[in-house]
């Protein structure tokens, strides 16, 4: 989006809304948000750093996920999922 777009939309939400332009999103609902030249890269570590401090488990142990990775549900292969209909 160019800048004389980017201009335009905001002039046009404005007249609909009310808002404020906060500049480039660094973080929002949890989540921060960083760019490169790469890409848009989204992490939730403050938001899990805070969680942890809040419920007094900063010093906790880091533990593997409970269950192992591409595990399947159903041991029979050839199993179809039920007809809803």
């Amino acid at each position: 989006m160019t800048q004389e777009s980017n201009q335009k939309l905001q002039k046009y939400l404005s007249q609909e809304f009310e808002m404020k332009d906060l500049g480039a999103l660094k973080y929002f609902l949890g989540i921060e948000v960083a760019r490169s030249k790469i890409g848009i890269f989204l992490s939730q570590m403050k938001y899990v750093m805070d969680l942890l401090i809040e419920t007094g488990m900063l010093g906790c142990k880091p533990t593997d996920t409970p269950i192992e990775m591409n595990h399947k549900l159903c041991e029979d292969i050839d199993w179809l999922p039920a007809n809803k209909e």
